[in-house]
C-alpha cells in the first residue's frame, strides 16, 4: 500500500474567516483520508479552544516544538508570520496559502510588519491562493506562478430555509454587520455609525469581539460558531460590509445563500461573485456617503430589495461546496510538489536572514520610539515650568 503524504499546516485556533477557510480544506481532506494532515500551532491548543469549528479537534495537532522532530513531505504555512516559523522544520516541499496580500493589513506608520508580510513572496515557497486577484498581485510584482482555489460554501448550513432568530417583516430592512470591531480595515464602528444614521428599521451585529452589547446596535451576537452563523444571516435584509482589504470576501456569498443581499466597497476580492445592481449594492471606497443612500434606496424601495435577493440566491445557487473546493486545494498541493523550488536549506536561510533583518528593524524602531517619548517629556515638562513661570 502507498504511503500517504504527510502534510503539516501551520495555523492558529482563533476565530476568524481566514482559519475558517483552512480548517474547512483540511476536514475535507481528513475525511477522505487523502493525506496524513497535522495541524501545527505555536503553542498547545485545547479541544474547549476550537469550539467555533465542529469536528477539527479530531485532527492531529502538534505544537511548534513537537514539529521540529517531525519530517514531514509537506509543510504548508498559512498566515504571514507562519511562513517565518517555517525555520525549524524540515520537509521536502514548502507551500504557502496565501489568503490575501497581508502587508495591506498594516498602516504606512508599520512599515516594518508591512516590509516583513510582503518579504514572505521572496522566501520561494510554492504558493496556493483563495483570490484572481492575488494570484494577479503576486504574478505582477514578483513574476511567481500560484495555483488559485476559490472558497467554497457550507451548502447543508447556508440556505435561505431552515431556523432564524427572527423572523423577516414586509416593509421593514434589517441590516447586518459583521467583523471585528478592532480591526482598522474592517471599519466596524464606521459600519454602524452609517447605518445609525440611515432608514434601517434594525442594525444587528455579529463579530468575534469579545462584547455584549454595542451602542446603537439592536442585537449583538459574538463568538457564535460558524456552524450557528446561518441563523443570524437568514434573520437580516442585507449585510452592510465596509473592509478596505479582503481575500475572497466571503460574508457576502453567506448572505447570498441565506437569502439576503449586500452593500459593500468594491474592495479586493468582491469581483468573484458580487455584481452591482444585479446581486448587491457597490460603492467605491470610502465613499460613505454613497453606502448611505443604498441602505435608504432599499428601504424606500422593497421591490428593488427583493430583486437584489432573488439574484443573489440564483449567485449563490451556481457557487460550489467545500467538497469540491477542498478537493481542487489537493490538487494545488500535489501540483505545488511538482513545481521547482529552492532546497529547504535555501529557504532557511532565508527565513534567517529576513528574521534578523526584521528583529534588530523592530529593535531599533522600539528604541526610537522610546528615545521620541523621552524627549517629549523632557519638552512638555520645560514648556510647563516656563508656562508657570509666565503665570507668575
Amino acid at each position: 500500500m502507498k504511503k500517504k503524504i504527510k502534510i503539516g499546516i501551520l495555523a492558529s485556533p482563533s476565530l476568524s474567516g481566514g482559519n475558517n477557510v483552512i480548517f474547512e480544506h483540511l476536514s475535507h481532506i481528513y475525511k477522505r483520508e487523502t493525506f496524513e494532515v497535522i495541524l501545527i500551532f505555536d503553542k498547545p491548543v485545547k479541544d474547549e479552544e476550537l469550539f467555533w469549528f465542529q469536528g477539527i479537534q479530531k485532527l492531529p495537532r502538534l505544537t511548534l516544538k513537537e514539529a521540529e522532530k517531525n519530517h514531514f513531505d509537506v509543510l504548508i504555512a498559512t498566515f504571514w508570520r507562519t511562513c517565518y516559523d517555517l525555520l525549524n522544520l524540515n520537509a521536502n516541499h514548502y507551500l504557502y496559502f496565501n489568503q490575501s496580500v497581508e502587508s495591506k493589513f498594516y498602516p504606512d506608520s508599520d512599515f516594518n510588519n508591512q516590509n516583513a508580510a510582503e518579504a514572505t513572496y521572496l522566501l520561494g515557497l510554492n504558493v496556493i491562493t483563495e483570490a484572481s486577484w492575488i494570484q494577479k498581485y503576486i504574478k505582477t510584482h514578483y513574476d511567481a506562478d500560484s495555483e488559485l482555489v476559490l472558497n467554497g460554501i457550507r451548502k447543508e448550513n447556508y440556505s435561505p430555509t431552515g431556523e432564524s432568530h427572527a423572523s423577516k417583516e414586509s416593509g421593514k430592512l434589517r441590516v447586518l454587520i459583521e467583523g471585528n470591531i478592532q480591526s482598522s480595515f474592517k471599519n466596524v464602528p464606521k459600519t454602524i455609525e452609517i447605518c445609525k444614521k440611515s432608514k434601517a428599521d434594525e442594525i444587528w451585529l455579529l463579530t468575534n469581539s469579545p462584547i455584549q452589547d454595542y451602542e446603537g446596535v439592536d442585537r449583538v451576537f459574538s463568538n457564535v460558531p460558524t456552524y450557528e452563523t446561518q441563523k443570524i444571516f437568514r434573520s437580516c435584509d442585507v449585510l452592510v460590509k465596509l473592509s478596505t482589504v479582503e481575500g475572497m470576501f466571503g460574508p457576502p456569498l453567506e448572505m447570498f445563500h441565506c437569502g439576503g443581499t449586500a452593500i459593500t466597497y468594491n474592495v479586493t476580492g468582491h469581483e468573484e461573485y458580487m455584481k452591482h445592481d444585479f446581486n448587491s449594492l457597490i460603492a467605491d471606497v470610502n465613499d460613505d456617503s454613497k453606502i448611505l443612500e443604498y441602505i435608504n434606496l432599499l428601504k424606500d424601495n422593497p421591490q428593488k430589495l427583493e430583486t437584489l435577493k432573488k439574484n443573489a440566491l440564483q449567485t449563490a445557487q451556481e457557487w460550489h461546496n467545500w467538497e469540491e473546493a477542498s478537493l481542487a486545494f489537493e490538487k494545488a498541493i500535489l501540483k505545488c510538489i511538482e513545481k521547482k523550488q529552492p532546497s529547504g536549506q535555501v529557504i532557511h536561510n532565508k527565513i534567517q536572514l529576513l528574521n534578523r533583518w526584521f528583529t534588530e528593524t523592530n529593535t531599533i524602531n522600539e528604541e526610537l520610539k522610546h528615545t521620541h517619548r523621552q524627549l517629549g517629556l523632557k519638552i512638555h515638562k520645560r514648556i510647563t515650568s516656563v508656562w508657570k513661570k509666565h503665570k507668575r
